[in-house]
């Protein structure tokens, strides 16, 4: 088994009074959906190349609110939150998830997934045991294939849980107090937690205001705000929100003005355009 492995504070996301969605939470492209009486001249023609910029950059991605997205309850008590579920008439595109959910843990539950594929977890809330190691909060556990793990927590836990296809996949644990945060860019340091075949899973930690230069996908990308806010071109991401983006997209923005904390499933090494 591998093993590797700092604990800053963790925040809610702020309270539906000081709710800006149309604006803010979506792309401008989609809050002004209803047309609008038409600009004339230079500022017209700008607005509608940024709406049409907008609805371009968005196409094919799949976003998911935390306050927004429904649960589905499991045993003892449990509830599981769908971030992400690949459809099954098609093939997989690289780096593309099967699933990808939160399961929501109260005090004493006890669970059992199914058999399935390798399976990333990630402590998001709380502490939790699977498949019998105990992990903290950011604690991430990678099971390979074939694994039907039991999911515990003594006082309620939130687990971020992601399924793919794969063989070959070893066991590998990362402690969040004992992996450090490596420089990765001005502003930005990266862990990485597993890689293979140029993919990865990733947390990324930036301080306020900083920014990644324009980039493409080799691998669907996907993003889960472990803590903090983070514009991924015209969509602003809170504490708990989710995209994927597929391969072939990419971000003309990523910026935050908070500071953040993201786990990342995509390229190991960003496409820079």
């Amino acid at each position: 088994m591998k093993t590797m492995s700092t604990n800053p504070p963790t925040h809610d996301a702020g309270n539906d009074e000081d709710d800006l969605s149309p604006l803010l939470n979506e792309p401008f492209a989609r809050a002004w959906a209803a047309p609008a009486p038409a600009l004339q001249g230079r500022l017209g023609e700008r607005l509608g190349e940024r709406l049409a910029q907008s609805l371009k950059a968005e196409h094919g991605m799949v976003t998911v609110r935390r306050r927004k997205s429904s649960s589905e309850p499991l045993e003892g008590g449990a509830q599981q939150r769908w971030l992400y579920r690949a459809p099954a008439d098609r093939a997989p595109r690289p780096g593309e998830p099967r699933a990808a959910s939160v399961i929501e843990l109260p005090a004493g539950a006890v669970l059992t997934l199914p058999a399935g594929g390798p399976r990333e977890f990630l402590v998001l809330r709380g502490s939790a045991e699977v498949d019998g190691e105990a992990l903290g909060l950011r604690d991430f556990l990678l099971l390979p294939a074939g694994s039907a793990p039991a999911i515990t927590s003594a006082d309620g836990a939130h687990v971020f849980v992601r399924e793919a296809d794969g063989a070959g996949i070893e066991r590998t644990l990362v402690r969040d107090r004992e992996a450090g945060w490596p420089e990765f860019a001005p502003g930005i340091r990266r862990r990485v937690l597993w890689t293979a075949g140029g993919q990865a899973a990733l947390l990324y930690r930036a301080d306020p205001g900083a920014s990644v230069p324009v980039h493409g996908h080799g691998h669907d990308e996907e993003c889960l705000m472990v803590q903090g806010e983070l514009f991924l071109d015209d969509v602003l991401l809170q504490q708990g929100d989710y995209q994927l983006a597929p391969a072939g997209t990419g971000h003309r923005v990523t910026q935050t003005d908070t500071g953040v904390i993201i786990y990342a499933h995509g390229d190991l090494d960003l496409q820079f355009t």
